[in-house]
């Protein structure tokens, strides 16, 4: 009795057809590349988190909102921006439907800035576009975020979370000058963007 071949023989495939195995090598090729480039995308972005300063708020700072106005750090006459004596530069604000107190802000150039905010009534967003300050501003907390402005300018700070039926309206100011202006202006300048 004679042996059956193995492998028997094919007929020809018609043509156009490309082999089961150059479809197979293409396929592993082409998930080889992509699980490569998932793995430099996830590089990156853990880098840049590291190195550029983007990172979650670490801040669990609560307060009572039923008595922001009346008393402690953000009490009326503490909003704005204070001079430290270490030479930065501390930003109070408290957001509320639908402003932000003060609407705008001073802060000088080329100095470490730290923004500290809280709500009284629901959630709100606190942005400043081509910066590094994105947060979310929870009632009963401190949202706390630092900053170096490179040189003057004005940034809008839009709430970028949905705060109610006038949201859309929500918008303050910073604006950033040179250290020697900023020097000379008292506290209610600091909380005004009037020209002077």
């Amino acid at each position: 009795m004679a042996e059956l071949p193995t492998d028997p023989p094919q007929p020809p495939m018609p043509e156009g057809t490309v082999p089961e195995a150059v479809v197979t090598r293409t396929e592993e090729r082409w998930v080889t590349i992509m699980v490569a480039m998932l793995t430099i995308m996830m590089v990156i972005m853990v880098l840049t988190s590291l190195v550029g300063a983007l990172h979650p708020a670490s801040n669990v700072e609560v307060i009572d909102s039923r008595t922001l106005h009346l008393k402690g750090e953000f009490v009326e006459s503490n909003l704005g921006t204070a001079l430290e004596p270490d030479g930065s530069v501390t930003v109070r604000l408290i957001a509320q439907q639908y402003d932000f107190v003060p609407r705008c802000v001073v802060v000088p150039a080329d100095t470490p800035v730290k923004f500290r905010l809280t709500s009284d009534d629901v959630v709100h967003g606190f942005l400043l576009p081509d910066t590094n300050i994105n947060t979310m501003v929870v009632p009963g907390f401190v949202a706390e975020v630092r900053t170096r402005f490179a040189r003057p300018g004005e940034y809008v700070m839009p709430c970028h979370e949905y705060c109610g039926l006038g949201h859309q309206a929500m918008w303050a100011r910073v604006k950033v000058v040179p250290w020697d202006r900023f020097a000379g202006k008292g506290l209610l300048e600091r909380t005004s963007c009037a020209a002077q």
